[in-house]
């Protein structure tokens, strides 16, 4: 019996591969232009680290982290996300002695053990990007900006933004509170996991996709009546920059997110393209958590863009990978050995180079030329070795000249800067 990937686990085949370069090379010109440098953090971290940043009562933390004893007996984890590796990286590495201001991006593989549906695997891929050092709600509105642009840099369009604030820990204990009074009071219409954990993590609760726990919390307290001055004051900063840089947004009340760490600004790019998996990039506010994990009081706010969700709404649209800018048929042993050399010095001038390796005969190594796209062919064989030249065919117009085999670079960027 042959050996398959691991359900959930996806291959990412050439011809899709593109378009996730795309994606990720995109991500490092709009973030680099914003000023934010790349971190790559291990795919493994100490299992504590999710449990103090993420809250033990997350479904992340209960249900979804792929746990493990090392050989040491060390509880380690497979990242479940991104910005708490990031935040271990940041104060473990001092950079905050660096620049008072830090900007960071990072993509790569997260693990979660989910049932695996449309735009929802067990190993999936994100591109974050977090702010640390900046309290003023206009850096709130500069990060939603970059995340536009980058939307707007890809071609994706149908995704509108959606904002709420969650408060802070001087107003969200009453919220709290009395959020928790409510929902005891709807209890039998409540799922089994919302009933057991609404006193330790009611927010959840108005996050549950469960239908019961849709019906029962549809008039339930919402945070924004309950915000400090200091935190209605950031909000309402936040939504005015949005408007004077004329981004749309749509204040959603009941957007909580999954995450403990979560305070004041909160905010999603949600779709309708992709089913319940409505959401393709989100993030907000986490003032305490550098503190929390032993650093430095410091606020932050970032976001993590789900990259399998975006491929998925690209959809069709296929990005053409790069084809040879000259293939090489060749004719005998002796013009077979030329044109591997040939080839590798123009693979060495920077030119994309194809030959056959196989012997083929000159029809099959045309019919090769013609199935990968090359641009020029060129064939050799005994004549040609000796007078040192040969023809150069454009595949576009079948129109043949004559090239020298040692200035075949040369000859060959002239052509293809035309």
């Amino acid at each position: 019996m042959s050996i398959t990937a691991i359900k959930g686990m996806n291959d990412i085949l050439p011809g899709e591969i593109e378009t996730w370069q795309f994606l990720e090379a995109t991500a490092r010109n709009v973030f680099g232009t914003y000023g934010f440098a790349e971190i790559r953090t291990p795919a493994v971290e100490k299992t504590e680290l999710f449990c103090r940043s993420i809250g033990e009562t997350t479904d992340i933390v209960e249900k979804e982290m792929y746990t493990f004893d090392d050989k040491s007996g060390n509880s380690l984890t497979l990242r479940p996300e991104g910005t708490a590796p990031v935040m271990r990286s940041f104060i473990q590495n001092r950079l905050h002695t660096l620049d008072p201001v830090s900007k960071l991006f990072y993509m790569g593989p997260m693990f979660r053990y989910e049932r695996p549906q449309k735009g929802r695997y067990r190993q999936f891929h994100q591109i974050g990007a977090e702010v640390l050092g900046v309290e003023d709600p206009k850096i709130d509105a500069q990060v939603l900006s970059m995340l536009n642009q980058y939307f707007c840099r890809i071609g994706i369009e149908s995704v509108s933004l959606q904002i709420n604030s969650l408060g802070c820990p001087e107003c969200r204990p009453g919220y709290r509170q009395q959020l928790i009074d409510y929902l005891e009071q709807r209890l039998d219409s409540l799922c089994a996991d919302c009933q057991r954990r609404y006193k330790t993590n009611p927010l959840r609760v108005l996050d549950c996709k469960a239908s019961g726990c849709k019906e029962a919390t549809v008039d339930a307290p919402e945070m924004l009546e309950h915000l400090c001055a200091d935190c209605e004051e950031h909000f309402s900063a936040v939504k005015k920059h949005l408007l004077a840089l004329t981004i749309p947004f749509e204040v959603n009340a009941r957007m909580v997110r999954g995450l403990d760490y979560y305070v004041r600004t909160t905010f999603e790019m949600v779709t309708d393209r992709l089913g319940s998996q409505n959401a393709v990039a989100a993030g907000g506010r986490y003032d305490g958590l550098v503190e929390s994990l032993g650093g430095p009081a410091l606020p932050g706010i970032g976001f993590a863009i789900g990259v399998e969700r975006l491929v998925l709404m690209k959809g069709e649209e296929k990005i053409i990978p790069p084809v040879p800018q000259l293939f090489i048929a060749a004719l005998g042993q002796a013009a077979c050995d030329q044109a591997f050399v040939l080839m590798t010095e123009l693979q060495r001038a920077g030119i994309r180079a194809e030959m056959d390796y196989q012997g083929k005969s000159l029809k099959a190594q045309m019919r090769r030329a013609n199935k990968l796209n090359a641009a020029y062919t060129l064939i050799i064989g005994e004549e040609e070795l000796k007078s040192g030249e040969a023809q150069l065919k454009c595949m576009a117009d079948s129109k043949q000249s004559q090239a020298k085999l040692g200035q075949l670079a040369e000859l060959l960027m002239e052509k293809l800067t035309k």
